[in-house]
Parts: structure tokens; sequence; C-alpha cells
């Protein structure tokens, strides 16, 4: 049995100076959320073995959140630039290819192509995704190569909480 985590980025800045979308970085709401999330992840006993991001800024420093939360070296986060505005066939592709020693790996990517994804995993349907939400999953598989085609069981769905 393997498990994934699709972690949608915290919520980024729309600071027109930025000139590329690429390049955007996160708010003072996403670097707050994105430590929070993963904390809570922590403290709930989600284990993660290996992450997985998008080479965007708001994606990468999302990730590098719960890298640090999960004393994962950044050196170890493994960067997947196709992950950037990527359809759902990106993400079967990426997750084919992932190591078999990993058993608990966490995707960090962008909306739309992360709501498309996992509303074709599991029976479970989300409407909306909001930034720094989590949705996870169970694979029957040994193999991530066997993914695509696996029975797969929605595990949970969670987001910050707004006040």
């Amino acid at each position: 049995m393997k498990q994934l985590i699709i972690v949608r980025h915290a919520k980024s800045s729309r600071d027109l100076s930025v000139p590329a979308d690429f390049d955007r970085p996160l708010n003072e709401r996403g670097h707050k959320d994105a430590p929070v999330m993963a904390q809570r992840l922590l403290e709930n006993k989600v284990p993660i073995d290996a992450i997985v991001t998008s080479t965007a800024k708001r994606a990468l420093t999302t990730a590098l959140y719960f890298a640090g939360v999960y004393h994962i070296q950044e050196k170890d986060v493994i960067k997947a630039p196709e992950l950037y505005e990527a359809p759902s066939f990106v993400f079967f592709e990426v997750i084919t290819k992932l190591e078999n020693t990993f058993d608990n790996v966490c995707i960090f990517a962008h909306n739309p192509g992360v709501i498309n994804f996992v509303n074709q995993l599991t029976a479970t349907r989300i409407d909306h995704m909001p930034t720094c939400a989590v949705f996870a999953l169970k694979a029957d598989i040994i193999y991530w190569k066997d993914f695509e085609r696996s029975s797969k069981i929605f595990w949970f769905f969670d987001y910050p909480e707004r006040k």
C-alpha cells in the first residue's frame, strides 16, 4: 500500500511588480498557512517519505515549509518542473517514475491541475481546492508504476481554517 498526498500551493502574492506568474512568491497568509498545515499533518501522524514539487516559486516555497517540518533536507526535495500548470496526465507520469522505496509521497502543484487530478482518483469529489489544501489517498500498489490503474481509497481532505 502506497499513500499519496496532493497539496495545492499556499496563497501567493498578486504583486503586479513580479513579471512572471512562475515567479510569484507566497503572500503573508501563504507563509502562515504552509507551516501550519505541515504541522497539522505531522501531529496527525501522516507520514511523508518524499516531497515532489513544481519548481514555480509559490509551490516550491510551500513544499520547503513541509520539508522543514518533516526534517527532509532541501537537497532531497524532488523538483518536477513539469508540474507547473500540469494537466492530469502529467501528474500520472511523475508518479509512475517515483522510486518504490517511497511509500508516502507528498506532491505540490497548482490549480486547476490539482483539482482535476484529485477528482479522477477516487469516488470522493472536491468542488473547491483552496490554497494549501491537502487531498490524500491510499493506493493498493507495491510499485508506483502501477498507480494510474490501481484501486485507490480516499484518505482525507483538509485545508487551512479561515477566520
